[in-house]
C-alpha cells in the first residue's frame, strides 16, 4: 500500500527542498506508513496526511543547520517516537543516529519503525541522556532535542555528549525571554555558547517555530553529568 495522493505529493515537495534521492524519498513514506500502522505509538499525531507536516518537515527543517553535513555521530535525545533521528538519518546517509530513549516501549516503537523503513544508520538506545554521557563522553558531533525540556535542561543534558566543537541543535516553539536567559546561563557553566535562535517555518500555519543552537566551545566541568533526574529538578538557571 502506497501514501494517498495529498501526503504523497507534499513528501515529494519536501524531498526536492531538501535535495532528497528518490530512494530516501521512498523511505520517508515507508516511515509515514509504518508509523500510521502502529496499534499504540508513543504520539497523537500518526495520520500520514497530518505527520507528513508535524513530524517529517519538521524533523527535516533542521538541515538548516551548517553542522549537520559534516556531522558523523549525531544524538537524538529524549526521542520519543523517533522524530526528528529517524528523519535525520535517512536524509543523512553518511552520519550515525543514536535515538536515546528511556521508555523501552518507545525504544521498540523507533526500532519497528527503523526496520520498515530501511533505516540502517539509526539505534535506539534505551537509556537516560545521562547514563549515555557517563558512559560515552565527548561521542558526539551533534545533539539532537525536539518538544523535551526546558533549553537550560537541554544544555545540561547535551554538554556531556558533545565533542568540543559539537552543537546542540534543539526544536523549540515559542520561546520567553526568561527560557533563553536561563539557556544562557546554563551554556555559560557548562562551557557552551549563547544560545542563537533561528526562526523556521517547516510548513504552512506552523507558527512560533525556532531551532536553537549553541557550540560547544570548552570542557564541559567534571562534575557533569549530574545523577538522571536531576537537571529537571534542579536547572541550571540563575
Amino acid at each position: 500500500m502506497g501514501l494517498e495522493r495529498k501526503p504523497a505529493l507534499r513528501l515529494s515537495e519536501l524531498a526536492s527542498q531538501h535535495r532528497l534521492t528518490v530512494a530516501q524519498a521512498e523511505r520517508l513514506a515507508c516511515l509515514l506508513l509504518a508509523l500510521a500502522a502502529e496499534p499504540a505509538p508513543p504520539t497523537t499525531v500518526t495520520a500520514p496526511a497530518d505527520a507528513v507536516d508535524v513530524h517529517l518537515a519538521d524533523s527535516l527543517s533542521g538541515l538548516v543547520a551548517d553542522d549537520f553535513p559534516a556531522a558523523v555521530n549525531i544524538a537524538d535525545i529524549g526521542a520519543g517516537a523517533g522524530f526528528p533521528g529517524l528523519a535525520l538519518a535517512l536524509a543523512l546517509p553518511s552520519a550515525h543516529v543514536d535515538l536515546i530513549e528511556a521508555t523501552g516501549r518507545k525504544c521498540e516503537t523507533i526500532e519497528r519503525l527503523a526496520a520498515a523503513a530501511g533505516v540502517s544508520n539509526a539505534a535506539a538506545v534505551h537509556a537516560r541522556a545521562e547514563e549515555v554521557a557517563s558512559a560515552r563522553p565527548d561521542a558526539y558531533d551533534v545533539v539532537t532535542a525536539r518538544a523535551l525540556a526546558p533549553l537550560a535542561v537541554l544544555v545540561e543534558y547535551a554538554a556531556p555528549l558533545l565533542v568540543e566543537g559539537g552543537c546542540l541543535i534543539a526544536w523549540k516553539g515559542s520561546l520567553e525571554d526568561e527560557e533563553i536567559v536561563g539557556g544562557a546561563h546554563a551554556a555559560a557553566l557548562l562551557g557552551l555558547s549563547p544560545p542563537e535562535v533561528v526562526p523556521v517555518r517547516p510548513f504552512p500555519g506552523a507558527r512560533d517555530r525556532a531551532l536553537v543552537t549553541l557550540r560547544k566551545i570548552s570542557p564541559t566541568p567534571e562534575r557533569f553529568p549530574r545523577r538522571p533526574g536531576v537537571a529537571a529538578k534542579r536547572p541550571l538557571v540563575s
